[in-house]
């Protein structure tokens, strides 16, 4: 599994004129799953996003995870993280999982982080969105496993 976490003070995710899923300060989450993912990889993943210390304590140090700052989640299901364009203009999704795969296991990740207490906000899986986000910071970074 594949995440880009971007902090942001808002977001938000529109399909079809509707909005979807929005949250104020937290994280979003834009997670991609390849065909070895299962339930192991999706919890590793969780945890560590669960527990990143990517929050300004009061000396503006990123100190605070998302629970010390009260912060949500949105996630979305962004097959194109397993995008291989090293060839030719036109990339390939070929290390991308199917849709059979990867909505179950997109649903179990969410499912993780809602058991852990948080509030988690999400697209609509295989839908053309508009995602919304204000990063803050910007803070921005990849995570895999």
């Amino acid at each position: 599994m594949r995440a880009l976490i971007q902090r942001v003070s808002r977001a938000s995710v529109t399909v079809d004129g509707r909005v979807t899923g929005q949250i104020g300060r937290g994280l979003v989450v834009l997670l991609g799953v390849t065909h070895a993912d299962g339930r192991a990889e999706a919890d590793w993943l969780a945890a560590k996003i669960a527990g990143l210390r990517v929050f300004d304590d009061d000396a503006g140090k990123m100190n605070r995870s998302l629970a010390e700052v009260d912060g949500s989640l949105l996630v979305v299901s962004q097959f194109t993280l397993y995008g291989d364009a090293r060839k030719g203009r036109r990339p390939s999704f070929t290390d991308a999982a199917a849709p059979e795969l990867a909505e179950p296991l997109v649903d179990y990740f969410v499912e993780v982080l809602r058991g852990a207490g948080f509030t988690v906000a999400t697209g609509v899986f295989g839908a053309h969105m508009d995602v919304e986000i204000h990063n803050d910071g910007p803070v921005t970074m990849m995570i895999e496993r």
